[in-house]
């Protein structure tokens, strides 16, 4: 399968080495590629530098954001959540792709802990799906560490995963792609509609609570059912 990652921090990177190594046909999209190749000190979260992932990545070509759009039948949304929208339409005509939004709407303009810059009645999910309706939505693997999205072993038990949105046959194929990156079809919960967004992203400030008092991001949700 095609697929485009657009973002270039820890998140993004992880998924499109874990993709790719499943054999997908990976690309990685930015806003400019000289400017994100040309930095040399790490970014805001200590993540070092794109280049040097690059190099040691070379069968996963960084490209424009329209690149990225047109290569991909799966595009995944691994940008900071207040340049998502931008993004994405930088990526051109996502008709009919499936978005993968993994990004979430964390505002860091007044430090940290940060606030959601969107919530309670509307996610930046369906904020994304109404700009670009074409697209086919589905929000999922926003709740927990990029090192758990594609190696859930590495928190034990039998916890889960969310998926959410309007395209049943969409959701079908972001399950399909969580199952590779060893989620099992019963550990994946669907949420129903893109409104179920809502909720996923406002766990966002719980979950930076919890990974504060555990000292780990190694955590996640289990729901269990009696």
């Amino acid at each position: 399968m095609h697929i485009a990652v657009l973002g270039t921090g820890v998140v993004g990177r992880t998924l499109a080495e874990a993709f790719a190594a499943r054999g997908h046909d990976l690309v990685v999209g930015t806003r400019d590629v000289a400017a994100t190749l040309g930095r040399t000190e790490p970014d805001g979260m200590g993540t070092p530098p794109y280049a040097e992932w690059a190099d040691a990545h070379p069968d996963i070509p960084l490209v424009p954001l329209a690149d990225a759009g047109s290569h991909g039948e799966v595009l995944v949304n691994a940008t900071s959540g207040g340049g998502s929208l931008e993004a994405l339409r930088g990526a051109g005509d996502l008709d009919g792709t499936v978005v993968l939004d993994v990004s979430n709407p964390l505002d860091f303009s007044q430090g940290y802990p940060p606030t959601l810059s969107v919530a309670n009645s509307d996610s930046l999910a369906e904020q994304l799906q109404r700009a670009l309706p074409q697209a086919r939505v589905v929000k999922s693997l926003n709740t927990m560490t990029a090192a758990v999205m594609v190696d859930p072993a590495l928190v034990p038990g039998e916890h889960h995963v969310f998926v959410a949105g309007e395209d049943a046959a969409a959701k079908a194929v972001v399950t399909e792609l969580l199952g590779e990156l060893g989620w099992p079809a019963e550990r994946v919960l669907d949420l129903g509609g893109l409104r179920a967004a809502r909720a996923a992203e406002m766990y966002l400030p719980m979950w930076l609570t919890l990974m504060g008092v555990t000292g780990s991001p190694l955590f996640n949700i289990q729901v269990n059912r009696g």
